[in-house]
């Protein structure tokens, strides 16, 4: 997944692409055709090819790539014209760099048949659901806290929660609907409030790789989504700290408790004793370290079975390839296509004539336009041997071992 390039810098890459007469990538077919810049990027690109491609039809997108400085920029453009072996072209509005791969996708091979299925079970709750997957990744805390106890997990759980806090309390969404601020910025969220002092402010930063603490913007965001008028935002979060203060609350967190796409309830915890620490992101860390064991028991112990939902083979359309993964899309209508979130995992089988893979995705990017919604998927725990055959396959040439190496390692 790329970032995308601002305005400025496109421009400029545009420029650099004429003046300069960089290459431009792209694949047909299993062939790696060069293009070039035949007029300086106006109104319209126009690319010339090293070689006859055919005839394009319009209206047809392009998936283009260049590298400039070490770097690699991608982009799609939508064909207008084609004459006199030139492909005029809409301006692209988005370009990418920062990418994970340094190869193209491609327009999927026709003797390839492609199947997803969901990995692992999958449940429709009534509870408070997010735009974002949550995986269970608890194997380190099992070995000291064990989930097939669950009134026994419960009870270690609160005796931990003494070591951090004066005041600590677990809810459940399904016994409790969320009715305060801070229960339904949780649960809308799926992120942390964490007031590290009501003596100051909410966190100006997240510092978390994956974000999933409730930053004053983000809070003042939510504000203003309830009908909250920009002026009044910033006294409205001075009220809200103060009002903690005024309870007797030095220090406060709301951690909540996620599975999978929903939000089951929270854990929280706080100081009102003025001589103790304030609570700090250690603390949030081994909480939340706690909340995701705590919703794997839950699991476990059949807390989710009645939600539990068939777990059936699917077809999308997929767009293109490349040597690290795909782009497919599904029709809006489908109630499937809102189980399909980012971080999701699906198994990907690949049919081609002599040869059959599985291989994991993870879904990292999505997207909709008026027809569908648009699924980013990568690669991953692919094996070296059908790594080598995918890009073969796609790209029509031998791969060396030091390109499987870096597959294997993220840089294509």
């Amino acid at each position: 997944m790329g970032t995308p390039v601002g305005r400025i810098e496109r421009e400029y890459l545009f420029k650099v692409l004429y003046d300069a007469q960089l290459p431009i990538m792209y694949m047909k077919d299993r062939a790696e055709y060069t293009m070039t810049l035949e007029h300086p990027v106006n109104d319209e690109m126009t690319l010339r090819p090293d070689r006859s491609i055919g005839r394009p039809k319009p209206l047809s997108r392009l998936d283009l790539l260049f590298k400039y400085r070490g770097q690699v920029v991608d982009f799609s453009a939508e064909i207008q014209t084609f004459h006199d072996d030139l492909i005029v072209c809409k301006v692209p509005q988005m370009l990418y760099k920062d990418l994970d791969r340094d190869y193209l996708r491609v327009d999927t091979p026709s003797d390839l048949k492609i199947v997803f299925t969901f990995r692992g079970d999958r449940y429709k709750l009534s509870l408070p659901k997010l735009s974002e997957y949550e995986t269970l990744d608890h194997e380190e805390l099992i070995r000291s806290l064990d989930p097939r106890n669950l009134s026994g997990l419960i009870m270690q759980i609160t005796n931990l929660l003494k070591n951090y806090a004066d005041g600590y309390k677990i809810v459940n969404f399904k016994d409790k609907k969320p009715e305060n601020i801070e229960e339904r910025i949780v649960s809308e969220t799926g992120k942390t409030l964490f007031v590290p002092s009501t003596v100051g402010r909410l966190p100006k930063n997240d510092p978390y790789p994956k974000k999933r603490i409730i930053t004053e913007d983000l809070f003042k965001r939510y504000l203003e989504s309830t009908g909250t008028g920009q002026a009044y935002l910033a006294e409205m979060c001075t009220r809200f700290i103060k009002q903690k203060y005024d309870d007797g609350i030095y220090s406060d967190a709301w951690i909540p408790i996620l599975f999978q796409e929903y939000v089951i309830g929270y854990v929280h915890i706080w100081i009102d004793k003025e001589d103790r620490l304030p609570i700090d992101y250690s603390v949030i860390d081994n909480v939340y370290e706690y909340t995701k064991v705590l919703a794997f028991a839950l699991k476990e112990n059949g807390y989710f079975e009645h939600g539990k939902v068939e777990n059936e083979s699917f077809r999308g359309r997929v767009l293109d390839m490349s040597a690290s993964g795909l782009l497919f899309a599904y029709p809006h209508s489908s109630v499937l296509a809102s189980t399909l979130l980012i971080d999701s995992e699906l198994t990907v089988t690949i049919e081609a004539p002599n040869r059959s893979i599985n291989v994991i995705a993870k879904i990292v990017r999505r997207f909709k336009d008026k027809s569908a919604q648009y699924f980013g998927c990568h690669f991953i725990n692919i094996v070296p041997e059908d790594i080598r055959f995918l890009f073969e396959h796609l790209y029509g040439r031998h791969m060396d071992d030091d390109t499987v190496t870096d597959l294997l390692i993220g840089q294509v």
